[in-house]
């Protein structure tokens, strides 16, 4: 796996220039896909986002906590840097402790305003992604991985503190 300082910041990049992505999920062996908000949190290695308990994807990462997170960081106006690269994080999602619920809120409305009342349903599970590693797109023939690294003390609490 690349692990180079220049793949690293491309990746930021594309977390912070996209809002949205495509959370992939299994359940019995049958795929789901679905188009949630997302937040990165201090860098690349943590994601979060948020999903009614009721649904699908929920129950299914009950049941397995591995996902995969698919970010188009493609531009077509060419505008935003590093356009072109389409991302996937491989990881584990798990919901968020009712302790640390209100930091992780905080975090994510800061970027989705617009998802106040949805996270102030009782029914609202907040999920915090640890990502694996990342597959980076830029092509065809242009794939690469970065294999996020382990941090040794990284409690769940001073991950999102603001």
């Amino acid at each position: 796996m690349e692990q180079g300082l220049g793949l690293k910041k491309q990746i930021q990049s594309v977390l912070d220039c996209n809002r949205f992505a495509v959370l992939a999920t299994q359940r019995s062996g049958q795929p789901h896909t679905s188009l949630m908000a997302f937040s990165p949190v201090r860098g690349i290695r943590y994601l979060v986002f948020a999903t009614y308990r009721r649904t699908l994807k929920y129950r299914s990462l009950l049941t397995d906590a591995r996902m995969a997170l698919l970010i188009d960081g493609q531009n077509r106006e060419g505008t935003r840097p590093n356009s072109g690269f389409v991302l996937t994080a491989l990881g584990e999602a798990n919901e968020i402790p009712e302790a640390d619920r209100q930091a992780a809120v905080c975090i994510h409305l800061a970027r989705h305003p617009d998802l106040q009342e949805f996270l102030r349903s009782p029914d609202c599970a907040l999920m915090r992604v640890t990502v694996a590693a990342y597959e980076v797109v830029g092509g065809i023939d242009d794939v690469r991985w970065y294999q996020v690294q382990d941090h040794p003390c990284d409690p769940l609490a001073s991950m999102l503190q603001p």
